[in-house]
């Protein structure tokens, strides 16, 4: 039985997959901020949901960057140095595979088209802004550990990093309300004029087939797919084009799927 974990920065989702890769069972609860009290909330979920069988295969996202299955940095919880491999594997004889939620949902959103496009870019714009590079249907090695919501662009006047500024967290602080409860269409090209900027860096470098969008602000696709679009297209140098633009197929288990994929594809979970 595969058990994929899919940690927040405020919640956490646990879920088993039968061998036929279907969801068996799953449950959710708030991310526990001492490293030593979510590895036990994990377990004892673990537990739970396999009535104690023990799990042949575990795989881990974390919110951050991830180097041999340790933390080396994780913006909205303080794990930095925290080896999330090693404290599971007391508790489990099964490998065990931790890497980004951002490259994991880009994953398993890119599983999700068909045909496989060459190159997709995920993007989760939620409290943060986080990115995944998704080639030939695997993550992609060399981009692993990129994070897009960190790239410093021009807004307002300054140099800031992409997501202080286009993240959820940036669209309340500025605008007075979460996107659910922005409904005029002008808020919503502001909004995507700050989306975009991180797009005008990112796309001449990354030239992906699709740009995917996940996260909470992903959810409101349609609201700023069109303006953004324009921009983008009267923005880019003229030899490159436009990516196409796509809101994710999953935005809520995404990640919970991306840890299935990623397991199932390594060789040690054979």
């Amino acid at each position: 039985m595969l058990v994929a974990v899919d940690t927040g920065g405020t919640k956490t989702l646990v879920a088993v997959f039968d061998v036929d890769g279907a969801m068996a069972g799953s449950r959710r609860f708030p991310t526990p901020a001492d490293t030593s009290d979510y590895v036990e909330t994990v377990c004892q979920t673990i537990d739970e949901l396999t009535a104690g069988e023990t799990p042949s295969v575990l795989s881990i996202a974390i919110p951050g960057r991830i180097q041999d299955g340790v933390v080396v940095w994780c913006g909205h919880l303080d794990w930095s140095g925290f080896d999330v491999a090693g404290a599971f594997s007391t508790r489990y004889e099964a490998p065990i595979f931790v890497d980004n939620d951002a490259n994991l949902a880009g994953l398993a959103e890119a599983r999700a088209l068909d045909p496989l496009p060459r190159s997709v870019l995920y993007v989760t714009i939620s409290t943060g802004i986080g990115t995944g590079v998704i080639t030939d249907g695997q993550i992609d090695p060399g981009l692993s550990a990129s994070e897009g919501g960190h790239m410093l662009v021009e807004f307002d006047g300054q140099l800031q990093k992409w997501e202080d500024f286009a993240s959820g967290s940036a669209i309340y602080r500025d605008f007075g309300r979460y996107a659910r409860d922005i409904h005029e269409a002008g808020e919503w090209q502001q909004i995507a004029e700050r989306i975009s900027r991180g797009f005008l860096a990112a796309i001449p470098l990354l030239q992906p087939d699709i740009i995917i969008f996940g996260g909470s602000i992903g959810t409101y696709f349609e609201h700023y797919e069109q303006e953004l679009t324009r921009r983008l297209n009267e923005q880019l140098p003229e030899h490159i084009p436009c990516p196409h633009l796509a809101q994710a197929v999953h935005p809520e288990e995404a990640v919970i799927y991306g840890c299935y994929y990623h397991a199932i594809d390594h060789p040690a979970a054979a």
